[in-house]
């Protein structure tokens, strides 16, 4: 199935197939129907879907075991060889933290305005899932933030503004300086392992940054590991008596409307940027 897509110039009219994703990607395509544009799904990738399609819109994340596409709602499989293998070279693949080789792909995972954006409802969906699993107030703890991205950065503001006394680890001094500025403790990145003397702490880094044994000595109630592939192994964490919570994909769990908006918004900008 697929949706119907006006340029801006109302001469070019693209066919995109939507697969996959959660509620975010549904609300988004919703979100495009409202626009004016013909919107519809499908649970799998056939010869004639691909060859009437000119875009090909894939999920947040497109996949998360690098065979399938990522699809909670869907009621089967789409393999992402089979998408490469039908997709014919002049159509656009618009994936998120995956690339098609060889193929007319375009990361919107890596898009700057997009990542910044959808920052906000993953500091926002943290910052929930924080006050529902501690037995105290934010306001007045003590907060790490490991990694000073654009989740970190707006997560720390977020933070500081109801009153946590934040710590930001980084490894650049250009970002201890930006910490600085506002209003936060710095910290190493690599000599977080040294010092884990916090209430609560929130992990934004792709790459192991607390050892198992490190957690014998840590102080916190509560580590959230926003990352997608992590940041700490959560069950060393709980053997040491500690909360500790995966949560990747907060945007599509917690604000699928705006996570949504988000994602339409950047869909638009690159289909309009190549035709």
């Amino acid at each position: 199935m697929a949706f119907i897509l006006l340029s801006g110039s109302g001469d070019i009219m693209k066919q995109i197939t939507v697969i996959g994703g959660d509620s975010r990607l549904k609300t988004a395509a919703e979100i495009l129907k409202s626009d004016g544009f013909t919107v519809n799904f499908t649970d799998s990738y056939t010869e004639k879907e691909a060859q009437n399609s000119d875009v090909l819109l894939l999920p947040v994340p497109t996949t998360r075991d690098s065979k399938t596409v990522f699809a909670p709602l869907a009621k089967k499989e789409v393999l992402l060889s089979d998408i490469e293998r039908l997709t014919k070279n002049g159509t656009l693949i618009l994936t998120c933290n995956y690339m098609f080789e060889g193929k007319n792909c375009i990361d919107y995972g890596k898009d700057d305005a997009y990542c910044l954006l959808n920052a906000i409802p993953t500091a926002e969906g943290a910052i929930k899932l924080a006050i529902e699993n501690t037995p105290f107030t934010l306001w007045g703890s003590r907060v790490l933030v490991i990694g000073c991205g654009r989740t970190g950065k707006i997560l720390a503001d977020r933070l500081k503004s109801i009153g946590c006394r934040v710590t930001v680890s980084a490894r650049k001094q250009s970002d201890f300086a930006l910490i600085s500025a506002a209003g936060c403790k710095c910290e190493y990145t690599a000599d977080i392992p040294k010092n884990l003397n916090y209430d609560i702490i929130f992990n934004t880094v792709d790459v192991k940054v607390i050892p198992d044994d490190a957690f014998k000595e840590c102080t916190a109630s509560l580590i959230i590991d926003l990352s997608s592939k992590g940041g700490f192994d959560v069950s060393a964490a709980q053997r040491c008596g500690i909360t500790a919570i995966k949560a990747p994909g907060l945007p599509g769990k917690t604000a699928p409307e705006t996570a949504g908006k988000i994602l339409a918004k950047t869909v638009k900008e690159i289909i309009e940027s190549k035709t």
